[in-house]
């Protein structure tokens, strides 16, 4: 069972109290919460609130989380575009629609359903029952390389690299609009959106420090084909900091507003956002040898590139 606790200060003040742990807590979401809250899970100076209750400086805020009961998850005889394996990491080219990990609503013909079911039992444990062998995630609806650990000591080490930003990660994809600079950095902090869970947002409030270094392979009329380089991984990272630009990634119906970028009717039907994970280059766990992988680009992206 987890414990939370929380002193209010200055810049939280009069803000409601499901607002203030929402943003405080970016795992938990709002309504779940104020759910904790009607529970009188949730106290104030050791006294159950109420969820019209506006925090004040010096407030001491704590509750316990339940541990949730984590479903069985099966193994799937799912194929797997593998780029790279070893004994200690396997790297695969996740296809377009494939959620990496089991969560609500997604329980099977998940990425991990299929490494269960390739690896057996040779995956690392540290990130628990629905996440075996997982050390960073990439989209639903993105593609290309991924990388998962075969054991603890090489999840360890991939996440101790992911930490220090020295994994190289370099996506493709398609935004909307002309990008007038050849490459560019946007140094732009990003945080859970404040009133949609679903969505992240550049937030100099809540946001963590999230770099894009970006540059132009070329403009489409109408669209700019760009590769990007992370430097962090925050969630939906390209997707939020391309959109904070006026250039939301084609296709990404989650930050493109409406917009098509003066295309009229799209001539093509898209899943998702025109996003992939490309070049994948890491220190091996156990050698110390720099490793780097190259994802073709999935079909539908180079189809989208000649039409355009």
């Amino acid at each position: 069972m987890d414990e939370f606790r929380f002193e209010i200060t200055e810049e939280w003040e009069e803000e409601r109290i499901d607002k203030c742990l929402a943003m405080l807590i970016d795992s938990l979401s709002r309504s779940f919460i104020q759910k904790m809250i009607k529970e009188e899970a949730v106290t104030v100076d050791g006294i159950p609130v109420k969820g019209s209750y506006r925090v004040k400086t010096g407030d001491e805020l704590a509750f316990f989380l339940p541990e949730a009961v984590e479903p069985d998850i099966l193994p799937e005889d799912i194929p797997l575009d593998i780029l790279y394996e070893d004994r200690d990491v396997i790297v695969v080219n996740k296809p377009k629609g494939m959620v990496v990990h089991p969560a609500a609503g997604h329980y099977s013909g998940t990425l991990v359903n299929a490494l269960m079911y390739h690896c057996g039992r040779d995956l690392s444990g540290i990130n628990g029952v629905l996440r075996p062998g997982i050390v960073h995630r990439i989209d639903k609806d993105t593609t290309g390389s991924i990388i998962a650990c075969k054991n603890d000591a090489a999840h360890n080490c991939i996440a101790a690299q992911l930490k220090e930003h020295s994994i190289t990660r370099r996506y493709q994809a398609i935004c909307l609009g002309i990008v007038k600079e050849e490459e560019g950095v946007i140094d732009r902090p990003v945080g859970r959106h404040p009133t949609d869970r679903k969505r992240m947002a550049v937030s100099e409030r809540n946001g963590k420090r999230a770099v894009t270094h970006y540059r132009v392979l070329k403009r489409l009329g109408g669209c700019t084909y760009i590769e990007c380089v992370l430097e962090t991984g925050r969630t939906h990272q390209i997707r939020v900091h391309m959109a904070s630009m006026g250039h939301p990634l084609l296709g990404d119906e989650l930050y493109m507003g409406g917009k098509k970028g003066g295309l009229g009717k799209l001539p093509f039907a898209l899943q998702g956002q025109t996003l992939h994970a490309k070049i994948l280059g890491f220190r091996h766990p156990s050698t110390g040898e720099y490793i780097e992988v190259d994802a073709p680009l999935p079909e539908y992206f180079q189809h989208l590139l000649k039409i355009l």
